[in-house]
């Protein structure tokens, strides 16, 4: 490898360029070579500029004691821009704890990053590979494609490569606390009016962080699809959850319950919310709102079933329906509040999925129709695994792990006492 530095190399090649101008050469070519040549030899001087601060010496000055760190050569890397690709020599270096590539050329490249994020986003849409070439090609213009055909189609082979790896993954390293589970619905091209269900299970573990845990096609949430969703969790090493929350889907708790029985069932809120509301005249809904989330909010579980008998008293007569949905499924509604407090709105619900599907939604709602199942479930994938990776942790404090150790005791006792009144009980 020359010892002259890129940066001097390409100031040779502009001093060329400048002679072909003497030459005559057409003015508008020797612009563009000009702009790409200016801005290949700023971003060099800058990557060097940036390398000689970092170990405190020249190019050729000898290391002082103490010094660490030395010059390895360079490696080429392209990078793209609006003159189209542009071809640097990245310094690198040696002999320093965790120093990869200049800080410089790592923000450089999140524009290719950023592209490829964007023909992932394409993707999943439905687009085929062509279709994506077309667009970026109509964004930068023939002569100077954003990404290639076989960059693109690399990128698109590299999301079916992570799904499959996502649902084939050992899951017994996660230490689940909370397990939840909902679905979402999707069209698909090939049958017109067929709306495919994709069912979600995600969770939030002992340090407190929310994961992805698996995606699978499901029929309408039948029971038969959610178990088998479950059971696949169960192959693959996932631990007994403490709580798993749900909507009210039947097929969907008649899984959770035949699967995990231990695990206590929470029923989520916003459905619930939903469900009662829907069932009083659109005036009066204000005004049963408030009383719905001071149960929801409760200090304690006794609290929470006191201020449903007192719901139910003074709305009973007059919103019947709504009082029985209330009433409906109420020890699961209620389960939240055995809990700790700062976990309660983490767990009472199934929005953090739900909020991820209304921009899912959002993004897919300008394609008619899917043209696969696979088109679908790739699109959901795609959204809630990138969405996945800005959950916010819940916090486990020391508090929080001793209020959990005394539910898991209470909760063992309750076992206990049922097997002593039903001695003779059997799992089917």
């Amino acid at each position: 490898m020359s010892r002259i530095p890129p940066s001097q190399q390409l100031a040779e090649l502009a001093r060329q360029l400048a002679e072909q101008a003497r030459e005559g050469t057409e003015l508008e070519d020797l612009t563009h070579a000009l702009i790409r040549l200016g801005a290949r030899k700023l971003i060099q001087e800058l990557l060097e500029a940036e390398v000689t601060e970092l170990l405190g010496r020249g190019r050729y000055e000898r290391r002082e004691p103490g010094q660490e760190g030395a010059r390895n050569g360079y490696k080429p890397r392209a990078l793209r821009c609006a003159e189209g690709r542009l071809e640097i020599d990245v310094p690198q270096v040696r002999g320093l704890e965790g120093l990869c590539q200049p800080a410089l050329w790592k923000a450089l490249k999140r524009r290719t990053d950023v592209l490829e994020r964007l023909v992932v986003e394409m993707y999943a849409r439905g687009l085929s590979t062509r279709d994506i070439e077309d667009a970026l090609a109509e964004l930068a213009g023939e002569d100077a494609p954003l990404l290639s055909r076989s960059t693109v189609s690399r990128i698109t082979e590299a999301l079916h490569e992570e799904f499959e790896a996502f649902a084939r993954r050992d899951l017994s390293g996660l230490d689940v606390v909370y397990l939840f589970a909902d679905a979402v619905y999707e069209s698909l091209r090939r049958q017109a009016g067929c709306r495919e269900g994709i069912l979600v299970t995600w969770a939030i573990l002992s340090d407190g962080s929310k994961v992805l845990v698996h995606l699978s096609l499901g029929n309408k949430e039948r029971y038969e699809d959610w178990l088998e969703h479950f059971r696949d969790l169960v192959r693959r090493g996932l631990k007994t959850p403490l709580t798993v929350t749900t909507d009210g889907a039947p097929g969907l708790i008649q899984a959770v319950e035949a699967m995990w029985p231990e695990a206590e069932r929470i029923r989520c809120w916003v459905h619930k919310m939903r469900n009662v509301l829907d069932k009083v005249p659109e005036e009066a809904r204000p005004v049963l709102k408030p009383y719905l989330e001071a149960i929801r909010d409760a200090p304690d579980i006794e609290r929470g079933r006191r201020l449903v008998a007192e719901v139910v008293e003074r709305f009973g007569r007059e919103y019947p329906s709504a009082m029985r949905s209330l009433q409906e499924d109420l020890e699961a509604s209620l389960a939240h509040l055995r809990l700790p407090a700062a976990h309660r709105k983490h767990v009472r619900t199934t929005n953090l999925v739900e909020r991820s599907f209304e921009e899912e939604r959002r993004r897919a709602k300008v394609i008619p129709r899917f043209r696969s199942e696979w088109e679908c479930l790739k699109l959901v994938f795609a959204v809630l695994w990138r969405a996945s990776e800005r959950w916010r942790r819940v916090q486990f404090s020391e508090h929080e792990q001793k209020q959990l150790e005394r539910y898991i005791e209470e909760r063992q006792r309750q076992r206990a006492a049922r097997k002593e009144v039903s001695p003779t009980a059997t799992v089917a």
